[in-house]
């Protein structure tokens, strides 16, 4: 196994990627571009299914590091975590499907993103 350390710098990699991804595809929606004529698309999904990997192969390599034995129940603050990785690993085709909410997908990042490190951080309830 690696080191609690390369396990957090996975997942902060991750994190950029896939922020970055999100925030490249909502810009290119908002200023009226679509899947279609996006000639980034491969690159951006690519980079956005990295990320959100390394985000997870991180988050749980951690888990395992701090003694997060395999068959107990999930605590609130990483089922919080999930969730968030789960709606950010879905969200690429939002800004597309439903360009109005484009704008609220790049106000939400740093929300979301600020929620997760708060959960990582000081894991409330644990």
């Amino acid at each position: 196994m690696f080191s609690r350390e390369l396990y957090n710098v996975a997942h902060v990699i991750g994190i950029i990627l896939l922020m970055s991804s999100l925030g490249g595809v909502a810009l290119h929606a908002m200023n009226g571009g679509t899947n279609q004529d996006n000639r980034s698309r491969r690159f951006i999904t690519i980079l956005h299914g990295i990320g959100a990997f390394l985000i997870l192969l991180g988050g749980f390599g951690m888990l395992a590091r701090i003694g997060f034995k395999h068959g107990e129940n999930f605590p609130p603050w990483l089922i919080v975590k999930l969730t968030i990785w789960i709606l950010l690993a879905a969200a690429p085709f939002l800004p597309y499907r439903r360009p109005y909410l484009a704008r609220w997908l790049m106000l939400g990042l740093p929300v979301f993103g600020g929620i997760a490190a708060f959960m990582g951080i000081y894991k409330p309830g644990y």
